[in-house]
């Protein structure tokens, strides 16, 4: 995928230029970090959280930009496990969430980061058949209970996009309460 895929996929979920206090949980290299930081504008700031210390300083490397963009801090974290979060606008999980089976102990983590009304930016496979690579995705359909019972708003699917592996990825919206 490209970056406008990223910000695409994003972007119906985020004014423009809306600033506040963002958190990407398992940004790895940054890609959705960097499509983030387009999008808030240069009054916000993100917490790009990973395990991954070398994508973290691929971000960091690439996060050079003459757009006026986000604040990125890095932080090396499982995001599986509890973080110093609190009082988020927002979280996104961009080809994170798939990584972990049981998913309602971590969203309950992430719910509680949140503001209320904060917003949690899910961008996942539209299938509920893993492989090695993707072990556990969720099609929207899935997302919609699992979103509900972890305590957040219905869903609103956003965008989707083609993809070569297990055929489309989708974005959705949930609200914190």
């Amino acid at each position: 995928m490209r970056h406008a895929d990223h910000v695409g996929l994003l972007a119906p979920g985020i004014r423009a230029d809306e600033g506040g206090t963002w958190a990407d949980l398992g940004a790895g290299a940054g890609a959705f970090t960097l499509a983030l930081a387009d999008l808030i504008g240069p009054h916000g700031l993100i917490h790009a959280i990973d395990r991954d210390r070398g994508a973290l300083a691929e971000l960091r490397a690439s996060a050079v930009s003459s757009i006026p963009m986000a604040e990125i801090r890095t932080q090396v974290g499982d995001f599986t496990q509890r973080l110093e979060l609190h009082d988020l606008d927002g979280v996104v999980m961009a080809n994170s969430l798939h990584f972990v089976e049981e998913k309602l102990p971590v969203l309950a983590r992430v719910r509680r980061y949140l503001k209320s009304g904060g917003r949690l930016l899910l961008v996942e496979y539209d299938s509920d058949k893993g492989n090695p690579w993707v072990p556990y995705p969720m099609s929207f359909g899935t997302w919609q209970r699992v979103a509900e019972d972890a305590g957040f708003s219905a869903p609103m699917r956003l965008a989707s996009v083609p993809s070569r592996f297990l055929d489309r990825m989708y974005s959705a919206l949930s609200l914190a309460p």
